[in-house]
């Protein structure tokens, strides 16, 4: 694998401080962001009176488990500026989710917010093993999504010299991949698999690339993508982890020493794992619903926000913050499929493990004599695309998810190229059961 930069970078005092340090700090900040919201926000101050707390009875972090939570939903309800704690005068920077599945999700920066991301996001790329100098291509996209001008911000602050190609345009992605030898790239990772097609269609190899690292995200993607990825390229592939809502890309990063979970950026974002069900705070260890409440956020202070990502909390390694598992998935994107809880990731696993199989893939939930039934679209890779491999591949695939995940599945392998390719955020269900 190519070699990073030697590190010689400073960390932050923070990063390695001691846990009762980092407490401390947590402690301090908690009790200004929970009085600042409470003061500047009907929204908080009508939720936390409501539910008989009051900022003045934090005392410990333990008590933070006392205050509501909030959710996209509370976002939503409150759109499009209501859950801003400055004025509207104040606010440098709105990002917004999609608004695909209901009114979008509006989110305000103020100047010292927008300074604090790209700190956040320099530090990121720093603990991937980018470096100052650094070319850094980012393939996420603009606008309002918060990755493509997240990264950005951070890769500049770092003191990289940043491409800001946005999503899309995939041939020119790889051209400009060539011609100007970036040493890192930023993108989602399904994005990146399509960027791989390209440099095959083209007849490059990847290996030969300037590509050193890889910081990707947005969406949950698996240790075995991971593998293939990296095998690929010949660079190291790293997870970088935030939401809109809390901040964007940044919240959290994987360290390229260790890869073995995110960081989480303790010091601006407090973290606890919840049980889904019951809302009950989970010691470190136990899997759940993560929840971040902010500690410096002054535009969009959130408290308590329920992520719906599934992972769990660890002691720190290469840093002494904690970290948070790769997301394996969202509780609110889990099938349930005659009574077995399936993820995407978990087929996605699977698939990276039958030869002559494409990593690009899509469940389809259909309905049969009243029951849930699943097929995996697969696709053959171009070596292994005759009617006798594809068969193969297919009863191999199914094996796999029926042994493995606990479920049966109609695996259906498709021609080269015939799953439809993401330039963002990759759309892995397609619902099409009949209700009623």
């Amino acid at each position: 694998m190519k070699d990073l930069t030697p590190d010689g970078a400073i960390l932050d005092p923070i990063e390695t401080a001691s846990r009762d340090e980092i407490a401390a700090l947590q402690l301090e900040r908690m009790k200004w962001s929970l009085r600042h919201a409470y003061d500047n926000a009907p929204f908080y101050r009508e939720r936390f009176d409501s539910a008989g707390v009051h900022p003045d009875d934090l005392t410990s972090l333990a008590d933070l488990a006392k205050f509501p939570f909030t959710t996209k939903q509370d976002l939503r309800d409150t759109y499009p500026f209501g859950m801003f704690a400055v004025p509207r005068e104040r606010i440098a920077r709105i990002h917004a989710s999609s608004g695909t599945t209901g009114k979008p999700t509006v989110v305000g920066y103020t100047q010292n917010d927008v300074d604090m991301w790209a700190d956040m996001v320099a530090r990121s790329i720093r603990a991937s093993g980018g470096r100052a100098g650094d070319i850094c291509h980012v393939a996420y996209g603009y606008g309002l999504f918060t990755g493509g001008l997240g990264a950005h911000y951070g890769a500049e602050r770092l003191g990289c010299t940043v491409v800001p190609v946005s999503g899309g345009m995939t041939e020119r992605q790889v051209t400009l991949i060539s011609d100007f030898r970036p040493d890192i790239i930023m993108v989602t990772p399904s994005y990146m698999l399509s960027i791989l097609d390209e440099f095959r269609r083209q007849g490059r190899d990847p290996r030969e690339s300037s590509l050193k690292v890889g910081i990707f995200g947005a969406e949950p993607w698996s240790n075995a993508m991971r593998r293939e990825i990296e095998e690929a390229f010949d660079m190291h592939a790293v997870d970088i982890y935030g939401l809109s809502e809390v901040m964007g890309p940044g919240v959290a990063n994987e360290c390229v020493e260790t890869k073995d979970g995110l960081h989480i950026w303790e010091d601006h974002f407090y973290p606890e794992v919840i049980d889904p069900e019951t809302g009950e705070v989970l010691p470190d260890g136990e899997m759940g619903e993560l929840v971040f409440t902010t500690l410096t956020k002054e535009g969009l202070p959130i408290i308590r926000y329920r992520t719906r990502d599934l992972t769990r909390l660890h002691p720190g390694t290469a840093r002494s913050m904690r970290r948070m598992e790769k997301i394996t998935g969202r509780s609110d994107d889990m099938i349930i499929l005659r009574g077995v809880n399936v993820f995407p990731t978990q087929i996605e696993e699977q698939l990276l493990k039958c030869a002559g199989l494409a990593p690009h893939f899509q469940i389809e939930l259909i309905s049969v004599d009243r029951m849930d039934a699943m097929i995996v679209h697969a696709e053959a890779a171009e070596s292994h695309a005759g009617a006798e491999a594809r068969a193969a591949q297919s009863r191999d695939l199914a094996h796999h998810v029926k042994s493995v995940v606990g479920v049966t599945a109609k695996v259906e392998v498709h021609d080269p190229g015939a799953i439809a390719r993401s330039e963002g955020k990759a759309k892995r269900v397609v619902d099409n059961r009949t209700r009623g």
